[in-house]
């Protein structure tokens, strides 16, 4: 997938059109578009973005679990990536990158290590502002959990957090700079700049370890990737494994975050279910269930291609026509939920989408789960009385990817 949109048909009967939708509309505030979108035409072409989007949970789901669809990248994350980047390939090597990366990833492998792993960082981060009675709490603990435990799972224990966080949001702007104009050719260019700069840098960082790793095999995530179901004496190419990289360091680095930021701002606007999980911890996993449904991390960074025309919503789609689903918009589908627009811990417990379908759906689930649930604990045992400063607005951003840019909170010392 290039950014040049694929040619389609411009029969009216087959066609969904909605040409007024902005990129700065969908990343400052997404929902009044995607509402339009699942009201007017689940299925559509939107110009701005050079595809088509699907909006509903019932044609995400559809699409993800189709025989009749494969995996693609977008355009600006095939940019960004690079090839082969796990979220964007199909067959025997899609299957060799999920074979690489799975194994750490199950839960009765995630259970042995998650605990020790997140808990100490959580607290670290905590005690470093838990008697000031205020933190903005995004930059000083959800971010800085979420990259740090990632970052030490992978190998990366020599990069501050500062630094992995600085590589997600560079990647971030790069990825998520799907805008085109009628040509299809990407309106802001420089916006890839700054991923190229975060790639330099991880590479110079991470090419030495990769140096160490093929002679010493070490414990590290990125150590097993290199060696892990290879031939004895072999190991994957670096350049092979370098665009899966670059997916951990964006959206496994910044779904834990943006998840449990996302979260807490669900509860403190709902301050009787907050009271409630602090009360009763064991009601953690399902607001960060109810969180994720609310403001999904990964709100429209997947897409699919057909293989073959066919006909979806009543749209026909011709051979090789990519279509970007949008999970987040999917979980706000009021065809599935009721006032999904609102957080709701009580919730009927629906599956939703925020981690994806079908044979792509998220490989991390269960580790990104166990990671806010633990910094969820560890945060509000040390602060039980945390409040959000109400002075200060609460702003979410982001198409691709979407989550608070700041959460200032105050508490009694």
């Amino acid at each position: 997938m290039t950014n040049t949109q694929q040619p389609v048909s411009t029969d009216s009967a087959d066609l969904s059109w909605i040409d007024d939708i902005t990129m700065t509309a969908l990343e400052r505030n997404p929902y009044p578009s995607y509402e339009r979108l699942r009201r007017e035409a689940p299925l559509a072409f939107v110009p701005v973005l050079g595809t088509y989007v699907a909006s509903t949970a019932e044609i995400c789901r559809e699409i993800a679990m189709s025989e009749d669809f494969e995996a693609v990248i977008t355009p600006a994350g095939g940019r960004t990536f690079g090839h082969p980047a796990i979220i964007g390939v199909n067959g025997d090597i899609h299957a060799d990158l999920r074979g690489m990366v799975e194994p750490q990833l199950q839960p009765v492998e995630v259970d042995k290590f998650v605990d020790d792993l997140v808990r100490p960082i959580a607290r670290r981060y905590l005690e470093a502002f838990e008697d000031n009675g205020r933190a903005e709490l995004v930059a000083d603990y959800c971010e800085p959990v979420s990259v740090r435990s990632l970052g030490d799972l992978l190998g990366l224990q020599s990069v501050s957090s500062d630094q992995l966080r600085d590589w997600f949001h560079k990647l971030s702007n790069s990825f998520t700079n799907a805008g085109v104009d009628e040509n299809g050719e990407f309106t802001d260019p420089e916006r890839f700049a700054q991923g190229d700069q975060a790639k330099e840098e991880i590479r110079a960082i991470v090419d030495p370890l990769i140096d160490e790793w093929i002679e010493n095999p070490a414990d590290t995530a990125i150590s097993h990737w290199l060696h892990d179901g290879m031939p004895a004496g072999e190991t994957r190419e670096r350049d092979y494994i370098y665009p899966t990289i670059y997916v951990y360091l964006l959206g496994a680095m910044q779904e834990p975050g943006h998840g449990l930021a996302s979260t807490l701002v669900g509860l403190f606007s709902r301050p009787e279910q907050m009271e409630e999980v602090v009360d009763e911890p064991n009601l953690i996993p399902r607001a960060i269930s109810e969180g994720m449904r609310w403001t999904s991390p990964i709100w429209s960074a997947t897409a699919r291609i057909t293989k073959n025309p066919v006909q979806v919503a009543g749209v026909n789609l011709p051979a090789q026509t990519p279509v970007i689903l949008s999970y987040g918009a999917a979980n706000h589908d009021t065809g599935k939920y009721d006032a999904p627009t609102d957080f709701d811990l009580h919730r009927p417990p629906l599956p939703h989408l925020a981690f994806g379908a079908g044979n792509h759906a998220c490989a991390g689930i269960y580790y990104a789960n166990q990671v806010m649930r633990i910094a969820m604990e560890e945060l509000l045992e040390a602060i039980p009385n945390l409040e959000r400063d109400e002075s200060e607005d609460v702003e979410f951003w982001g198409w691709g990817f979407r989550g608070p840019t700041s959460l200032t909170c105050t508490w009694e010392v």
